[in-house]
């Protein structure tokens, strides 16, 4: 039998923070994807890359804290 919507736990959160610190983490993977893309000469077709590997940058934990 089905769970009504209502009782399914929601995944989504709709708070005014959690939606303005995700625009501002959105904000430093752009900015740190477009010092990637100049690093690399300013080659087109590499956008994908270079926003994952910010994306991966800011928001994996940091090794040298999780050591100490």
């Amino acid at each position: 039998m089905k769970k009504p919507m209502s009782a399914m736990p929601s995944l989504v959160t709709t708070t005014q923070p959690a939606t303005q610190s995700t625009a501002g983490l959105q904000e430093q993977i752009r900015r740190r994807a477009y010092e990637l893309h100049e690093q690399r000469g300013r080659v087109d077709g590499c956008d994908l890359d270079d926003w994952l590997q910010a994306e991966s940058e800011l928001t994996r934990p940091k090794a040298k804290a999780a050591a100490m």
